[in-house]
């Protein structure tokens, strides 16, 4: 079958090889990948892979042999999928507790781009606990996940301040519920019961000022790449006694296929809208990495495989 894999070179990061079919596990099924979407994320370990990386964590397809052990999807399902790794490929070998059906009313385009940025904003909202009225500053907005986040935050109640440099990519979260979009975290008026950071660097000791007495810090991310500096005495200025608190997607208490559904689900019902930024094949595979890379795509890079 063909398969991306990483080259550690910055002008052609992938190359588009053959590889062996998968050989699933038991607990896997078997998907044909249809399509699949690229996270900002992966696009960093392209940087300096290590021996044996194969990217690809978003994908959607058909399952074409269903898992041994009878469990997950029968016969040849329409799947959204979350392996942790080998998704850029023809097939696929994914855990059945990391797959989830989809309906006719949701596109294999809209399913691709659920995965990692649906998964993360629904457990990250999950951790920051009920937000209903409360006031919420999210930084690092322009992003899948800030628009997730965006979305299904407003629609629960929250009146949330989202920070993207992009003008046009802050008038697309207004559309989303946003109450107010700023271009730097020092714009932001707050205090904030609650932050939600994702870029580090000085962003994050900002982000901390804004923050309300007791309120509460989820620190989910360091997109710009730079470690962050805090002061103990800083919390004295406002956010005293504040938490913060560090965030993985994956260490959760719900199941992925769960969470997979429950998103596939809200978009099914028009609640959740996958925002696609560009739909390339094979070919367009380099170009779009390095746009992504460079940050000029907006919405998810889904690639189909024709």
């Amino acid at each position: 079958m063909k398969a991306f894999l990483p080259t550690g070179d910055p002008a052609e990061p992938v190359v588009l090889a053959d590889v062996a079919e998968p050989t699933p596990r038991p607990d896997e099924a078997l998907v044909k990948v249809e399509a699949f979407s690229v996270n900002r994320g992966e696009t960093f370990k392209l940087e300096k892979p290590l021996p044996g990386d194969r990217p690809g964590k978003d994908i959607a397809g058909l399952v074409v042999q269903p898992a041994a052990d009878g469990s997950g999807p029968s016969g040849i399902t329409r799947v959204v999928g979350h392996p942790m790794s080998g998704g850029w490929a023809e097939y696929v070998a994914v855990p059945t507790g990391a797959l989830a059906e989809l309906p006719d009313r949701v596109s294999t385009l809209q399913g691709a781009a659920l995965p990692l940025a649906g998964l993360t904003a629904l457990r990250l909202l999950r951790a920051a606990g009920p937000v209903v009225g409360r006031r919420i500053l999210l930084t690092g907005a322009s992003g899948g996940v800030g628009h997730y986040v965006t979305e299904l935050a407003a629609a629960a109640g929250a009146q949330v301040t989202a920070v993207t440099r992009d003008a046009e990519r802050g008038a697309r979260l207004a559309e989303l519920g946003a109450a107010d979009i700023v271009h730097d975290v020092a714009d932001a008026r707050g205090p904030y019961d609650l932050v939600l950071e994702s870029t580090g660097g000085q962003a994050l000791a900002a982000a901390l000022a804004r923050l309300a007495r007791r309120g509460t810090l989820i620190w989910f991310g360091q997109a710009g790449r730079r470690p962050a500096t805090l002061d103990f005495f800083d919390f004295f200025d406002g956010p005293e006694s504040a938490v913060l608190r560090h965030f993985h997607y994956l260490d959760a208490d719900t199941r992925l296929d769960d969470d997979l559904a429950a998103l596939v689900r809200l978009t099914a019902e028009g609640r959740l809208h996958p925002e696609i930024g560009r739909v390339t094949d094979w070919a367009g595979t380099a170009a779009t990495l390095t746009d992504l890379r460079d940050r000029r795509i907006r919405g998810k890079a889904v690639l189909t495989l024709t």
